[in-house]
């Protein structure tokens, strides 16, 4: 009894959000969560909140992709990430995106 009660402590925990941001973007909602896991450690977990709506009743609904990204991984996702950018904001200035500003290059102190 004692052990499921511990666990469902930690599995609560587990889910505790420190932090949140939401951005909204057209038809799109991100969130940017700052999360703990069990070895106390943070990590970010990103969602992309897309509202659906079918049907003849227009019902709508929420489809939902996340993806977790970890303290140890930051510094190279942003390196990619910066990589990734820089193309795309090549690509602009030879119009392939028009009226699409990107910016250059992210920065973010992760020390």
């Amino acid at each position: 009894m004692e052990d499921e009660k511990l666990r469902f402590d930690t599995d609560k925990r587990d889910q505790e959000i420190v932090y949140s941001k939401a951005i909204k973007a057209g038809k799109r909602i991100y969130y940017l969560d700052v999360k703990r896991n069990r070895k106390d450690e943070l990590f970010l977990a990103i969602t992309e909140s897309k509202k659906k709506v079918s049907g003849e009743e227009a019902q709508v609904s929420f489809e939902k992709h996340k993806i977790f990204l970890y303290r140890e991984d930051f510094e190279k996702f942003m390196t990619g990430l910066n990589d990734v950018m820089d193309y795309i904001g090549k690509s602009s200035e030879q119009g392939d995106e028009r009226n699409n500003p990107v910016p250059s290059r992210f920065e973010i102190d992760f020390g």
